[in-house]
């Protein structure tokens, strides 16, 4: 682990508990501080409940309660500063464009390499001093 690098605060929101624990163990050996959530609801109550900004949330696009763009709408409603990669295993070219409007850095399609999810969430980070100057 690089000792240079932040220890950032990630919301995971992934309604499947292998894929969550997997992303979770592997940021938290990075360093970084992880909440997780099951579903749209537990992600609104984390990200209204939790003390301080979440500098990432990783997003999954299908949950049981939201299919669709309106919960990325409400992440960068209540956390303007964070930086949002949505996750999908049901992409198109259009529920890309349209996250990408709504401010996500990314979409990616599951399933993912989680040897690259460290510096993935590394350059979301980074990003969000260019979109909050801009």
């Amino acid at each position: 682990m690089k000792t240079s690098a932040p220890h950032l605060r990630v919301l995971v929101v992934e309604d499947e508990a292998l894929i969550r624990w997997s992303i979770t163990e592997t940021l938290s050996q990075e360093g970084h501080t992880v909440v997780e959530a099951s579903n749209a609801s537990a992600a609104v109550q984390a990200l209204t409940d939790t003390p301080g900004p979440i500098d990432v949330v990783l997003l999954d696009y299908r949950l049981p309660d939201s299919s669709d763009l309106g919960l990325l709408a409400s992440v960068r409603r209540l956390q303007p500063g964070s930086a949002v990669v949505m996750m999908t295993a049901y992409g198109t070219p259009e529920v890309t464009q349209g996250a990408l409007e709504l401010g996500a850095y990314r979409v990616v399609n599951k399933p993912f390499d989680m040897h690259g999810l460290e510096s993935l969430v590394m350059e979301a980070y980074s990003s969000r001093s260019h979109r909050q100057n801009s």
